[in-house]
């Protein structure tokens, strides 16, 4: 079953990044296998209602990062090589800072304290990973 991609263009976070985080979300869960094709930058463009050139860059960006490679004339797929492994890892730990990096904000915007804050990651971290608190 192929990954869907979608994007809001009024939620503020540019619309390459948005590509580039689900994307990167998609290897991190497994959603696209190693060696899977992306959609080409033309019928991710049309599908997604956005300029071909945003969804080219984001293609730049997650060939940098080593999550895609490109082929000239056969089109973008997710990593092959044994780097795909650590790409994935790294992919993970992005999307983790992107939702750590939103959830700081929200509760900044709320009106939180720094310290508030740190005790509340605290107090999730400690759920969650009992055995080293």
């Amino acid at each position: 079953m192929p990954v869907i991609l979608t994007v809001d263009p009024r939620s503020g976070v540019p619309i390459y990044l948005q590509i580039i985080e689900q994307v990167k979300r998609s290897v991190a869960l497994g959603l696209l296998a190693p060696g899977e094709q992306l959609p080409t930058v033309k019928q991710l463009a049309l599908d997604l209602t956005v300029n071909p050139n945003t969804v080219a860059r984001a293609y730049r960006d997650l060939e940098h990062d080593a999550i895609i490679e490109t082929a000239s004339g056969r089109g973008s797929f997710v990593r092959l090589n044994g780097t795909a492994a650590a790409a994935s890892i790294g992919a993970g730990r992005d999307v983790a800072r992107v939702s750590i990096d939103s959830a700081v904000r929200d509760a900044k915007s709320l009106g939180l304290a720094r310290t508030e804050i740190s005790q509340l990651a605290d107090s999730s971290l400690n759920r969650w990973f009992p055995e080293e608190a």
